[in-house]
This record gives C-alpha cells, structure tokens and sequence, in this order.
C-alpha cells in the first residue's frame, strides 16, 4: 500500500460492533478492532492520506487542498447545516410534482428533446424577445420552515409577461393534460414568488411550448392577480408542510444515527481501514478519489462506512452506489444490512432508506400492456393512491433495504405499478443502489435530478474498471437496414415516403463503400436530412397512437440516438458504415418492398450505420462535479488510462491498497516458451495441453482455464479430452442463460476435480467467488489484447490524437487486456487461507513492460 497517515489510525482506538477490546491488544492479520474511545469517523477525519507512488504530487493528492480546503469545505457545511435546521429547501418542480399531480398515470409517447435540444430552443426564444428581457430569474421564497426556490425562464417587464418554455417534438396538443397541470403549476409557483420579490400587483403568465422541429411557438396565457397566486401558492406549499417536517425529523434522524454507526465487524481486514480513511477524505474535501484495492479486503463495506459516515459530517442528502452487474447491487444491500445491524435500531427501525433501482423492464408487471390508466390497471388512479404507496414504502425502509422483491409487495399491495413508485421514491430515499446508466446515461435520472434539484451527493463506483467500456456504449449508436425493412412492412402511408428517402440515401452511402466498411468524417447531409425528417415524421405519427407499433418506436428512438450523436461525436468518436453479411432468401425477399418503394436496387447485403463512441470524457465529467466521488476496483492501473479516458477532474487523488494476501499464497508461473498469437495457435495447443495435464497431475482440483476466443478454447478443451480422458472437463457456451451459467459453477465442488474453461472478460472472469478448495488454480492462455484489425485500428487512430501515440496503442490493447487478465486471476486467491496457483501463458508475459502492469504482490517466476 503506498500511503501514509499522520497520526495513524493504529494510534487511535475505534468503535466496533464489539466493545471491550483493549486499546493496546495485539492486531492480527485481519486487522481485529481496538477499543472503543474515539469513533471511528473520527478517527478517520484525523488521518490525512497522501497518494499513491506514481500519482504526482500537487493537484494529485492530499495535500493540493490543504487543510485550508478541507476547513472551508466544513465551514461550508456547516452554514448549510445551520441554514438548514429548521428549514426544508425544496425546488418548484419537485414542490409542484409532489402537490399539483392526480388521477391516472400516462407515459404514452411524446417526442422528447435533448438537454442541448432544450437549451438551444430556450435560448432562441430569449432571442426573439429582445434585449429587456430577463432571462434565467432566480426566485425564492418561504413558507413555514419550507425554503422554495428555482429559476423562471423569463419575463418581459414592459409586458409584464412572465413565461415558462417547455422544448417539445411534435404537435403541442399531444402533450398530456397531467403534464401541462405540471406546466401551470410550477410556472404560477414562480408568479407567486416573483409578484411577492417584485411588489406586483397582477402578472400576465404565459406556458411557452416551443417545438424544437419546427421552431414554432404555441402560446397559452392567462392574467393572475398577485393575491389568487398567493393564495394557490400558500395552498400548495401547505400541501408539502407535513412532509417537509416529517422529512426535517428523519433527516435529524438519519444524521444522528450515521454519526455514532459503528462499523459491523471485530475490526478492519488490512487494507481496508486505508481505503475508508481515503473515501472519508475524499467526501470532506469534494474530492475524486481513484482507489485500486485487492480483490479480498471488503472494497465495498470499506466504501460505504466512511462514504455515510461523511455524508452525516457534511451535511450530504444522498449517497449514489453504483454497480456494473446485479450482483455487484447485491452485495452493497447486503453491507447495507450488515450496517443496520451493527447500529441496533429500535422499534422505530432504522432512519436510512435504502432504495434498489431496477431497469422497467425488469419491473413491470403488465409488459403486454400500454403504460396508462385505460391499459394497465396498475397506471390507472396511481397518482391518487401515490401518497398512501410512498407513505407504505417508507415505513417498510425503516425495516430494511427496498430491493426489488421489497418495494414489489409494497407496490401491489397498494395497486401502483412497482417501477414508477420507484421512480417517486428516488427523491426521498438516502441512499440509491443502481447501475452505472442510473448515473451516467445521457438522459440518466440521478444526474438530471442533482442538477435540477441541487442535491448535494456522495457517488460511489464500484468495478470501475468496467466504466470506460459501459460509458462508450452509452454514447454510441447505430442503425441497420433490417430496422428500415421491418417498420416499412407496418408502416402506414405517411410514413413510408419519409422512410424510402432515408433508404435512397442510405443506398448512396452503399455504393461508395470499398469493402465492407468505411470510416465517415460525418454523416452526408443527404443522408442526414433524411434521418432527420425521418424522426420528425415519426416523432408525429407515434404522438397520435395509443399503443405504437414496436418496430416504429424501435426505428424512432435508434433513429433519433444516432442522429443526435452523430451531431456531437467530432474527434472523439467513428462514424461508420459497416456492410452486414449477405441476407437469407427469406430476408431479401422481405427488403424487397423496401427497396421497390426507394426504387433502388440492391445486392442482397445490408448496411450499418454507427456511431462509437472512443473517449467518453466530454460526456461525462459533469458527473464529477459532486460532493466527492470515488472509484474503485481491483485493477484501475495505470490512473492515467481513467483519467483520460473518463474525464476525471485534475486534482483526482490516486491511491494503491496493499494486498492483505502474501505472495506465498499464490504461485504464478510463466510460461514465456508459447506464443498465443493468432498465426500460432494451432501449434500452441499441444504444449498447452501438455501444461494443465502438468500442473492438474502435480495438485488435483478445480482450475479455471481462459482463453482469447470460444474457438481457441474449444480447441484446447478437444485436445485435452482426447489426450487425458480421465480429467473432467467442462465449457462455456457463447449465450449461455442464467442457469446454464449456474450447473457451470456448481461444478466446481469444494474438493473436486476438473478443468472448467471459459473465455476471458466474459461472465466467469470476474464477479465470481470461489473460495477455498473450490477453486485451486487458473490458467490465463492470452495476453488478453483486444485484436488487431481495422476496426481496433481506427481506435486506436482515435486515441493517438487525443493523447498521443504510445497511449494510443497501449490505450486501445495493452491496457484493456492485463485488466481482463488481472481479473480472472483473482478469482484464485478469495480469502488469507486460500492457496493457489496461476499460469500466464504466452511469451509476451516476458516483457517487463507486461509484468510491471501485474499485481505488486505477486512474485511471478518463469515455468
């Protein structure tokens, strides 16, 4: 571990779940606790951490904030935290949505814009207005101990004009009338505040819809005196008064019990008292933290103590728990458990609501059904019977995390659909434990609602390795020709003109391919205006149905996604056109409509557009831009590859965990004498072959094998069989279900024997747990590099000019793949009691450059 504490958190006692250790007992290996005089959040505040070796100094670590930062942030909060006491701060929209919503729930589809679609149509309506108008007017006003405030788009003094501007698609009469209720409430909101700010005595207000397509204006007005929108103000604040004060009393509550939360276990496992002395830091100083810790020490409770227990320092209104995979969500309810455990709560239960976020489709209930009150029963009256369903919900969070299967029984038992009581709870729970898109999505819901509402959050990242590729995939997009062909055969008149012309201009782009695939500066404009028209049409023709046909809102959304990132996708990002494999009799005779319609010719193969992303930086280093953040994982080496690739602020502190295992426990061998290459794979499977024979005949057991590809794997698995019948051996399958992944596991058996193989970076390279005799060695028979060929190429051409061209290589190959090595080796080594073996294979291994990229504690010799 590269890092040191002044005074050490050794030299302070720390309160545990168990009281009565002596201060001055003997620690063991797992780090057993000392007493009980000084919590251990403070304990962690005094330890002042500096970064990892090779971090830098300055604005890398520490000591680039200083203890005047660290002072300034507390004194901050603390005049928040006194602001605050006896004050509830709420803004209009989440006042407004609270108070002024009722009868059924409707999300038909509408036509949305873009967050620069919106700001781009407000600034234009601004525009017309001229210079006297305001812009931008923030308001604020209080009620009881509420604390209302937001921002008004404009107001036109001469007129006495005050507007509020909804961007929208399509035609303005398909916007629902719970919505506009929505509209009207929060723009009188703002009338009532600005008459009280301004000493006026009437105001006209006007709802603004402006569509971003057509750039026209659809204009609803009313006049208000200043009296009726105090009146419906004071009225709907009074609504929110009980709640605000209900949330007063748990939020006092949730502080006081995260102040004195012991910490769950006898003591911290090495390495883990070192990260949540580092996550604490990184909260007090709204720091980003990128902390590399071994598989093994406990990354995920070592997160969230510290990450809570700062969170009641600051004061903090939420903490976001971010995962890759449901399995990494599961273990971080299950800390949470273990945490409400070791606080004791009373009868009362426990005041942190815990909130798991699950995709829609994975929540609802009636998928066959459309999501409104004349479709699905559970949309039907939901916002009338909303209230008593939060108000359930809540009381069941006193009581344990509201996971999926929890929030479920709350929801049907009130007859409101689970997902979107979900989507309600967001606002008033403490903690939120969703997947990386929850976050970073470019229409992501945390993200949206931090910014809107000013909430002040912690966001931890659990895997974060996983980051850089998950976020490429967000901000990338494409578009195939199959998805023309099938919504022309279900498409109505109007819509079959528009969907010709974009194919037209699709068969351009066709003909000027040389090859199968071509690399675009940009989309052609003929082909963009058609994809543009194309959304624009179906953007109206889906406005007006009650339940849309799939393959229409498939080709409007993918459509839509391309066009937009195409739009911002200039040096970080390909633009492509790749050419499908050649289409079936059946598929040809299918497109074949299509292609008459265009009146276009076609050879029988297809096209694909797409956007992909390379660097997702530009996009997400908003998201950085909270009240500390930290990432971590068992394989985050070199920083800089995060850094640049994700966007982290300058001033991201590094730190390197020690690993609480020994280098006894794991022999790692090399066998630097084969070459995994793809010219001299068929001569490399007999050597290996004869290797795991090797090593299963010198100690029997359970062993892990990985390889580059499923036909490599499959090779090696068919020689093996032949040449050594009596070892068991088992494969993965590509596409393999939940359960077929479960009988794979279950095959390996404390105390049995066998080989399993898999391919590296699929599901069985990480995220598994194989403890003890379970699993007993592993072979890696790959570097891991991604390979090489035009398409990791033009990566690679990417990444060269933004960051140069030795990053460019080992960015796009090098990097990537000692990650998905590093990984799947550590499924050996799970507890200080395990032993085990890992065989590298391939000569690559050999190169220093390699080596030094592996794990610090291994001690990795030739075969």
């Amino acid at each position: 571990m590269t890092m040191r504490s002044t005074p050490a958190l050794d030299e302070v006692a720390v309160a545990t779940r168990d009281e009565g250790v002596a201060a001055d007992a003997p620690a063991d290996r797992r780090g057993e606790a000392l007493a009980s005089a000084m919590p251990v959040a403070e304990a962690v505040a005094v330890a002042v951490a500096v970064p990892a070796a090779g971090a830098g100094s300055g604005s890398g670590s520490w000591a680039g904030a200083g203890a005047g930062a660290e002072a300034e942030a507390e004194a901050e909060a603390d005049a928040d935290a006194d602001a605050d006491a006896e004050t509830y701060l709420v803004a209009v929209r989440a006042l407004c949505e609270f108070s002024a919503r009722a009868g059924d729930l409707d999300r038909r589809f509408t036509p949305s814009t873009t967050a620069l679609e919106g700001q781009a149509g407000h600034a234009l309506v601004a525009a017309r207005r001229g210079p006297a108008y305001e812009r931008e007017l923030a308001l604020e006003a209080r009620h009881g101990p509420l604390r209302v405030r937001g921002r008004a788009d404009g107001y036109d003094a001469a007129a006495n004009r005050l507007e509020e501007v909804k961007t929208h698609r399509g035609p303005a009469e398909a916007i629902g009338e719970n919505r506009r209720a929505l509209h009207w409430a929060q723009l009188r909101a703002y009338g009532a505040m600005l008459c009280a700010a301004r000493g006026l005595a009437a105001l006209e207000l006007a709802l603004v819809y402006f569509d971003v397509g057509s750039q026209t204006e659809t204009v609803l007005r009313e006049q208000r005196s200043a009296a009726s929108l105090a009146a419906e103000f004071a009225e709907r604040c009074e609504r929110f008064v009980a709640w605000a004060r209900q949330e007063l009393a748990h939020r006092r509550a949730r502080d006081a019990m995260l102040a004195a939360l012991p910490f769950p276990h006898r003591g911290f496992r090495d390495g883990q008292r070192p990260l949540a002395e580092a996550v604490y830091r990184a909260v007090r100083q709204r720091r980003c933290l990128l902390a590399q810790a071994p598989t093994g020490i406990g990354k995920t409770l070592g997160t969230l103590f510290p990450a809570l227990r700062a969170c009641a320092d600051r004061p903090l209104d939420k903490l976001f728990y971010l995962t890759a995979k449901t399995p990494g969500r599961g273990l971080a309810l299950q800390a949470l458990q273990a945490l409400r455990g070791a606080a004791r709560p009373g009868a009362r239960g426990w005041p942190l609501r815990v909130l798991e976020l699950v995709a829609l489709e994975k929540a609802c209930e009636h998928p066959d059904r459309a999501c409104h009150g004349e479709s699905c029963p559970l949309a039907a009256g939901f916002y009338d019977r909303l209230p008593a369903a939060r108000d359930a919900a809540l009381a069941a969070a006193a009581h344990g995390p509201l996971d999926k299967a929890a929030l479920r029984r709350v929801a049907l038992a009130q007859r409101v659909c689970p997902y979107h009581l979900g989507q309600d709870l967001v606002r008033w729970a403490d903690v939120l434990v969703g997947d990386y898109a929850h976050y970073f999505d470019a229409s992501a819901l945390l993200h949206g609602l931090r910014v809107g509402d000013g909430w002040r959050v912690a966001v931890l990242v659990d895997e974060a390795h996983n980051l850089v590729e998950r976020a490429r995939a967000m901000y990338s997009g494409e578009l195939r020709l199959a998805q023309l062909e099938a919504a022309h055969a279900v498409a109505p008149a109007s819509l079959r003109a528009p969907i010709a012309r974009l194919a037209r201009a699709w068969a351009r782009v066709d003909e000027d391919l040389d090859g199968d695939d071509l690399r675009l500066e940009a989309l052609p404009e003929p082909l963009q205006a058609a994809l543009q028209g194309l959304t624009a049409a179906l953007g109206d023709h889906l406005a007006r149905q009650a339940l849309p046909e799939p393959a229409l809102l498939t080709l409007h959304f993918d459509a839509l996604h391309l066009g937009r990132l195409a739009e911002t996708a200039p040096e970080h990002a390909l633009i492509e056109a790749l050419r499908e494999p050649a289409a079936s009799a059946p598929e040809a005779a299918a497109a074949a409509p299509l292609f008459a319609a265009a009146g276009i010719a076609t050879g029988g193969r297809g096209l694909r557009l797409r956007v992909r992303n390379v660097v997702p930086a530009p996009f997400l280093k908003t998201r950085w831009e909270v009240d500390g953040c930290t990432l971590f994982s068992a394989t985050l080496q070199p920083d800089d590859y995060h850094r640049d690739l994700l966007g982290l602020p300058a001033d991201t502190v590094v730190l390197e965990v020690g690993s609480p295992f020994r280098a006894e426990q794991l022999q790692v061998r090399l066998a630097t004498g084969v070459s995994t290459r793809w010219p001299d794979r068929a001569a490399s499977v007999a050597p290996i072959v004869a290797l795991i024979a090797q090593q299963f005949a010198q100690a029997p057991g359970n062993y892990l094998a990985f390889f580059s590809s499923f036909d490599y794997l499959q090779q090696v698995a068919d020689a093996l069989r032949a040449a050594h019948p009596g070892v068991p051996v088992w494969a993965q399958s590509p596409a393999m279900d939940e359960p077929a992944r479960d009988a794979f596991l279950a095959r390996f058996a404390d105390g049995g024997q066998g080989i399993g193989f898999a391919v590296l970076g699929g599901a069985f390279g990480e995220g598994i747990d194989l403890p003890g005799r379970r699993l007993v060695g592993a072979f890696v028979v790959t570097l891991g590099l991604p390979p090489w060929n035009e398409a990791n190429e033009r990566v690679r051409s990417v990444l060269e000019h933004c960051f140069g061209s030795a990053q460019g290589h080992d960015y796009t190959y090098l990097y990537p793949g000692l990650q998905k090595v590093v990984q799947a080796a550590g499924r050996v080594i799970r507890t200080p009691d395990d032993r085990g073996t890992v065989w590298l294979v391939d000569d690559r291994y050999g190169r220093a450059k390699v080596r030094r990229l592996l794990p610090s504690w291994w001690a990795p010799r030739a075969g």
